[in-house]
Formats: structure tokens, sequence, C-alpha cells
């Protein structure tokens, strides 16, 4: 399984927006995306920072929609957001809400 981690900066008072078109915009489009598992975001307030973290079949799943749907999410965001989003990516080694175990190395 595999994690991209975006952080972004939220203009003031724009949180129940951003929370909104989460709901009604993006996750709907996420979950049309192949290998899309899971969506987690998390806020902030004193920082009004968001962090979403977006669980994958696969590093090739979440390339995908990297280059293909992102910027259409980060167009959706333009107004609500400051700055440029921050994207990490991530090999998952354990989960148990998936119960995974990563590989152990030879």
């Amino acid at each position: 399984m595999f994690v991209r981690k975006v952080t972004t900066v939220l203009k003031p008072d724009s949180i129940s927006k951003f929370s909104l078109l989460m709901e009604q915009e993006i996750i709907p489009m996420l979950r049309k995306q192949a290998g899309f598992q899971d969506e987690l975001t998390f806020f902030a307030p004193s920082e009004d920072a968001v962090t979403s973290i977006s669980l994958w079949d696969k590093a090739s799943d979440a390339e995908t929609y990297s280059q293909g749907t992102f910027p259409s999410v980060l167009k959706l965001l333009a107004a609500l957001v400051e700055g440029t989003p921050k994207v990490d990516t991530y090999e998952v080694l354990n989960s148990t809400f998936h119960k995974i175990v990563a590989a152990v190395a030879a």
C-alpha cells in the first residue's frame, strides 16, 4: 500500500468551505480512481493547515492520480488555499485498519 500526504495552508475562515468541497467534489473524484483505498483529512486550527492522507493500492495508482486528477483538485481548492500544497509520498509499513504488515527484508 502507498500513501500520498498533502499539507495545505488555508486562507482564514475557509475550513467549512474546504470540508464541504472535500465531501461533495474531491472525495467522489478519488473514489473513481483505480487503486484508491481511503482518504483521511486533519485540520490544525492554530495553523489554518490541513493535511490529507490518501491510501492507494500501489505507487503507480497514486502517481496516475497525481498526474491526471490532482491538478483539477488544485483548481477546485485555489480560492481556499495559500501558497502551494506540499506533497510527500510513503510506502505503508503497517496498518491495523488495513491489516497490512510490511515484508521483512531478507
